[in-house]
């Protein structure tokens, strides 16, 4: 690999990443970035695990999919792994599916009947009982060798910034929303019903309470529909 190369290609890739315009096209853009820059590697999804469930964010085809779904049944693999391990690594490689460690007695098995070959997990972040890793697949074994330790830690470290970033933008503009909608939705009630501005929010809030709703999904249906609850 030539690395100074290798630099500037994460130069690029950490504009392209900031430019996205959703957390959901930024862990799109992480996935296939993984498949144009790290050499051997065919495809690249995105698998989160929230309080032990896992869920796929981003994938480049039906093989990470379904490799993502093997790694949720059986709750072994890379990404698994990554999560129980309590010792600060980040990066987690298989160079051989025919060699896998001894506790991945069912999903090697699974994975080699899919295709892959080898395989490298890389944590992207951990928060709480919620974490993310990206997952390498390629479809040789020894695709991945010791430096893909170096070159995917770059990576994921890139990765890594640009989906927090996006993470808090994301969270900034969905709060804007919320008040927003909380806002004109206290406004209708106010109109119609004579409400002073605290028994307006008073309403909402029960209604919310009561039926166990978001507030903010109660206030977009008294704005949806442009009448106040009775």
């Amino acid at each position: 690999m030539d690395w100074r190369e290798y630099a500037e290609a994460m130069a690029v890739l950490a504009r392209r990443l900031l430019e996205q315009d959703s957390v959901q096209a930024t862990l799109d853009e992480i996935a296939a970035a993984a498949v144009r820059l790290v050499d051997g590697c065919d495809a690249a999804g995105i698998l989160a695990v929230r309080k032990g469930r896992a869920v796929t964010l981003a994938a480049t085809g039906d093989l990470v999919r379904e490799c993502d779904r093997r790694q949720a049944e059986l709750c072994e693999g890379p990404c698994f792994d990554l999560a129980r391990r309590g010792n600060g690594d980040r990066v987690y490689r298989i160079p051989d599916m025919t060699d896998p460690r001894p506790e991945w007695k069912r999903f090697a098995p699974a994975a080699r009947e899919l295709g892959v070959g080898s395989m490298t997990g890389l944590l992207l972040y951990t928060d709480e009982e919620d974490f993310g890793a990206l997952n390498l697949y390629a479809s040789r074994p020894g695709a991945f060798g010791e430096e893909i330790e170096t070159a995917g830690w770059l990576l994921a470290s890139h990765a890594a910034v640009a989906l927090a970033s996006a993470r808090t933008i994301d969270q900034l503009e969905h709060g804007l929303e919320s008040r927003h909608a909380i806002g004109e939705a206290m406004g209708i009630l106010m109109e119609r019903h004579r409400m002073s501005e605290e028994d307006a929010f008073g309403v909402l809030r029960r209604i919310s309470q009561h039926h166990n709703v978001k507030l903010r999904d109660v206030a977009q249906k008294v704005r949806a529909e442009r009448v106040g609850p009775a």
